[in-house]
């Protein structure tokens, strides 16, 4: 279906490529464990779209169950949440699990310990990149990811310097303060039309599937169907753009 709001998406694609710059776009979605309803259906939307889509999967409470899941899965792909997505943050401060509340070592060793878990559920389909628990993460720890084996790291936001690839998430379909589901469709493609005028380099859409109302799935699919058609975008796989910039 096609409204005001998609056709103002479509124009600015279309903008990209009368300027050389076609728009790139990338789907993580947080908080993947094990296999259920939604999570089919997010596997199943993606597919029918052909988007790849970036699980970012919280290590210790997941296993074997989620990796025979995705087996066949081929626009799937796997990154390392955090380790167990616990905060551990004081009250009154905002929730972080990998923040300055524990020793660095500490924390580290526990990414350690989810990538190789990950490594060895995912192979064939896993990303070494760090993916943090609500979006935050000490600059000391950032400093040790390269050491561990991570080669990107991906937040909310617009990219800052690091010692090692950023690839961000840049518009979130999901109304945390209000309803917890699908935030309007105008307000998303507003965003994504905004952060497309500001950046050049690709765009993340972030998801949560276990949270999602009608109204989420609904806005994805209206994403999809207003992007996929169009010479001047493309959705890309974390895997291709971490290769491939």
């Amino acid at each position: 279906m096609t409204t005001a709001a998609t056709r103002s998406l479509q124009d600015e694609i279309a903008r990209r490529a009368d300027i050389g710059k076609p728009l790139s776009l990338w789907l993580r979605d947080d908080d993947a464990i094990e296999p259920t309803a939604a999570l089919n259906h997010l596997l199943a939307l993606t597919a029918t779209h052909s988007v790849p889509v970036l699980l970012a999967v919280i290590p210790s409470l997941t296993g074997e169950a989620l990796s025979g899941r995705l087996a066949g899965e081929s626009h799937a792909s796997v990154a390392v949440h955090g380790w167990a997505h616990k905060n551990h943050a004081s009250s009154g401060e905002k929730n972080q699990e990998l923040g300055a509340h524990r020793p660095e070592d500490q924390v580290l060793a526990e990414l350690g310990a989810g990538l190789e878990t990950l490594i060895t559920l995912h192979a064939g389909r896993f990303v070494p990149m760090l993916v943090p628990p609500w979006n935050r993460i000490a600059p000391a720890v950032v400093a040790g990811l390269p050491g561990l084996g991570f080669e990107v790291l991906s937040v909310f936001g617009p990219e800052k310097p690091a010692p090692l690839k950023v690839l961000n998430t840049h518009v979130d379909i999901i109304d945390w303060r209000g309803t917890r589901g699908g935030r309007p469709t105008e307000a998303v493609i507003a965003d994504l039309i905004r952060v497309s005028q500001l950046h050049d380099g690709p765009i993340g859409l972030l998801t949560h599937h276990l949270v999602h109302d009608g109204a989420a799935w609904n806005l994805m699919e209206m994403i999809f169907e207003a992007t996929a058609a169009q010479s001047g975008c493309s959705w890309r796989s974390a895997g291709d753009l971490l290769r491939n910039g």
